[in-house]
């Protein structure tokens, strides 16, 4: 399903008539049954498909199998969107509940990858500066920095960490990532203020 997914997404055709299509718009033509519009939708959204579930679920291999699968869910429910929000909160929402499905069917906690800062596939929570090339020090210190705050983000809750990988790495504003995890935008809130709150204490 992988390989099928980038092999389809590269050819599809970025424009319509010399016009880039909306994401909204190629969802209307995926429900009509469009593939072309479904290719191009995925290559807009792998990647960051990828590394939502990734930072989710912290293992590249269940990562690729949700994302997958997010976008196989996006095929088969494409007439359900109605356009009351944008697509990506849509898509967004349909990829959360699939990363926090897979949560609850057990196991997820066993499989945890190391965080290998030299691996390019492991995306960041931020972006990382490089330290001065006369500072190792500064930039061991840097990489320890980020240890400590990912193994933080591992001991929070789902939906903490929900709320704060699309309010930090996707930059959605509250009123999206309410629509997304589908709770109110104080709940939100309250997730964003206890996950923050975690990460402080713990990297204190």
């Amino acid at each position: 399903m992988t390989r099928w997914i980038s092999a389809t997404a590269a050819a599809a055709p970025g424009t319509m008539a010399g016009v880039e299509a909306t994401d909204e718009a190629l969802c209307a033509r995926v429900a009509e049954g469009d593939e072309k519009a479904f290719d191009e939708l995925v290559g807009r959204y792998q990647g960051r498909a990828y590394r939502l579930a990734w930072s989710i679920l912290r293992n590249a291999e269940d990562a690729r199998d949700v994302s997958q699968e997010a976008f196989v869910a996006l095929y088969r429910s494409a007439a359900r969107f109605r356009g009351g929000s944008r697509f990506s909160t849509w898509f967004y929402r349909i990829l959360v509940n699939q990363c926090l499905d897979h949560r609850r069917r057990g196991g997820w906690w066993n499989r945890l990858v190391d965080r290998d800062p030299g691996d390019d596939q492991q995306p960041a929570l931020t972006e990382r500066q490089p330290a001065p090339a006369d500072d190792p020090a500064g930039d061991i210190d840097k990489e320890r920095m980020m240890a400590r705050l990912w193994t933080a983000v591992d001991g929070l809750a789902p939906r903490q960490r929900a709320a704060l990988l699309l309010h930090v790495q996707e930059e959605l504003p509250v009123a999206e990532i309410a629509t997304v995890l589908g709770c109110s935008q104080a709940t939100v809130r309250v997730h964003l203020h206890r996950a923050v709150s975690a990460l402080r204490k713990t990297l204190r």
